[in-house]
């Protein structure tokens, strides 16, 4: 029992327990990320149940990820007081926030206090998980253990993704979302609470370049004096190339940040999809950048640099952003075209960041290794500030989104209309096309009786091909929702065309008929000019992310590192050499006795 209020190690693991603490360290990332991204994939049904405005779900996040900042110095103090702990206890909770008191939280301030609560806790993990894979990874194996640690923020994504396009359909409320990813979390605290453990201060404040200097490290631990190796910590890691290079990757990650929270909110605004089809984007989008991640990271191991990763990847991020950007004055894009492109610039971004994280590790320890989760704080503040300065900076350059997040239930009416414009009947008669089925299903679940009526008359029309059969059957002019839908479709033709149309025309022609068909044309006043100005904001927007990735391009030639694989592959044999050297020396000599006792040489 006391092992698991005390979990260090005094003895490096060799390399099977290693790979498991190393896999637990992975999987608690992986969930506690699913946890902080489960809101981005129920946005669109998650603020009209809070009557959340877009504006202030982006300023929720703005304080969620200043708070996360800070706390991302309590992180550094893992030096201190240990890695392990803080990051079981901190994923229990965020579990039991989640399992508990989100889905019983009826109030957009109540949320938004449990919001701020995970962005508390995730700031502190964000440093210590990858410190523990610092841990247990010498350099030589460093980017692939950082390419697995960065599948938490992507599989987290695409965890919420993928469950939510799965289950949505079936379990309806959204707070289901919250349930199912808060059980899991619960689940994978119990694992590493039995399993987890972490080296101690005297050998995790060594630098290992590979396994084979297993015994040296256990060997200097003894001679180490902790308080003197951590001593002014943040004064130690407060160097320029560590700051640059962490300001670098924050504004690279400037898409990312916005995938993760507004991309399912763009798929549906600028290009119609459904919230279940978004998600599914965003699948292809997280399942190909963890893939990257993990080959990029072992490729950069095997040929032992890291910057031509980061240099190609930040091209190819460019490239693609560019790409991107074109589809925006494309509404009517297929699925699968915004899937290849989204799929191919999430390999970019995932061939530079991996290889970046397992760079900045070491970066950190060429200054002081026993402070690397203190450097890694440094890069978690800065990280979290940007975050927060671009959620800030967000609904200034997309101002659009406010009106479309927030007449969500209005645009998919109007949008349900608008689709059956072409089979309504009109003065001549009866539209000649039948209407299919899903055009009627889409009318009759809107829950409002104006379009509930146009699809009586549509399906009236199409069995009698009357119109005088067909307005029978919704109930003749006597029915105030026939003499709405009338006077409904020369002002919306109008508004859609830009033409003026006053408030006080809507409520005389159409408001004495149907109020809910008034309240339509109102919101659709709003709605067709956000509609018309949104992409062009979107691509304000993804233009901005493009200038942090030419920044990233740019600082990479600071970061220290090689840029030849040959050159590279020098300075591990010679470190090998001196490591073979220090290994021989730590052999005792042999004693007289066991030279006289070894056998001597064959005669014969």
């Amino acid at each position: 029992m006391k092992s698991l209020v005390k979990r260090q190690l005094y003895h490096y693991p060799r390399t099977v327990p290693r790979y498991g603490y190393l896999a637990i360290v992975v999987l608690t990332t992986i969930v506690l990320y699913y946890l902080y991204y489960v809101e981005g994939a129920v946005t669109p049904l998650l603020l009209p149940y809070y009557h959340m405005s877009f504006l202030y779900f982006l300023y929720l996040l703005v304080v969620s990820n200043a708070i996360g900042a800070f706390t991302a110095f309590i992180g550094g103090l893992s030096d201190r007081i240990g890695r392990a702990n803080l990051t079981i206890y901190g994923t229990l909770t965020v579990g039991l926030m989640q399992l508990v008191g989100v889905p019983n939280i009826h109030s957009k301030f109540g949320f938004a206090a449990a919001y701020c609560v995970i962005g508390f806790v995730e700031g502190i993990i964000l440093v210590s998980t990858p410190a523990l894979m610092r841990d247990f990874s010498p350099q030589m194996g460093r980017g692939a253990a950082m390419g697995f640690w960065a599948l938490g923020p992507t599989m987290g994504s695409l965890a919420a993704s993928l469950v939510a396009t799965h289950t949505l359909a079936h379990l309806h409320p959204f707070q289901d979302q919250f349930i199912i990813s808060g059980s899991i979390c619960i689940g994978v605290v119990v694992v590493a609470f039995l399993f987890l453990r972490e080296l101690s201060p005297q050998l995790r404040n060594q630098l290992m370049v590979s396994e084979r200097e297993r015994l040296l490290v256990e060997a200097r631990s003894s001679g180490i004096n902790v308080e003197k190796a951590i001593g002014h910590p943040f004064r130690s890691m407060m160097r320029l190339d560590l700051v640059s290079s962490s300001i670098a990757i924050s504004l690279f990650l400037l898409f990312y940040f916005a995938s993760v929270s507004v991309l399912t909110l763009y798929w549906v605004v600028v290009f119609g999809r459904s919230t279940a089809d978004a998600n599914g984007i965003n699948v292809w989008y997280a399942a190909f950048l963890s893939a990257a991640l993990v080959v990029a990271g072992v490729c950069s191991d095997r040929l032992r640099v890291r910057k031509p990763f980061m240099i190609i990847g930040a091209a190819a991020t460019i490239i693609m952003t560019v790409f991107l950007i074109f589809q925006v004055n494309h509404p009517h894009t297929g699925y699968y075209s915004n899937v290849l492109v989204i799929v191919l610039l999430a390999t970019a971004i995932g061939c530079a960041y991996a290889p970046w994280m397992a760079n900045y590790t070491e970066q950190v320890e060429s200054h002081n290794p026993a402070l690397a989760a203190t450097g890694l704080a440094v890069w978690g503040w800065i990280l979290r500030i940007v975050v927060a300065v671009s959620f800030l900076v967000l609904p200034r350059v997309i101002t659009t989104s406010t009106t479309l997040v927030d007449n969500q239930g209005a645009a998919s009416t109007l949008e349900a209309i608008q689709a059956s414009v072409q089979y309504a009947p009109s003065a001549a008669g009866c539209s000649p096309k039948p209407a299919p089925p899903d055009i009627i299903t889409a009318l009759q679940t809107t829950s409002q009786p104006g379009p509930q009526t146009l699809a009586k008359l549509i399906t009236a029309c199409d069995r009698s091909h009357s119109l005088s059969r067909a307005l029978s059957a919704a109930g003749g002019l006597s029915n105030p929702q026939v003499e709405g839908l009338l006077a409904y479709n020369p002002l919306a033709l109008s508004i859609e065309k830009g033409q003026p149309v006053s408030d006080v025309q809507i409520a005389d022609k159409v408001g004495t008929h149907s109020r809910n068909l008034a309240n339509l044309l109102l919101a659709e006043k709003k709605l067709v000019p956000a509609q018309k100005a949104s992409p062009n904001e979107w691509k304000r927007w993804w233009w901005i992310c493009l200038g942090g990735q030419v920044v990233f391009l740019a600082l990479v030639c600071t970061m220290r590192g090689r840029w030849s694989p040959k050159a590279a592959r020098r300075d591990f044999e010679a470190h090998e050499q001196l490591v073979a050297e220090q290994l021989a020396r730590m052999r005792p000599e042999p004693t007289n006795e066991e030279l006289r006792a070894s056998p001597g040489p064959a005669s014969g």
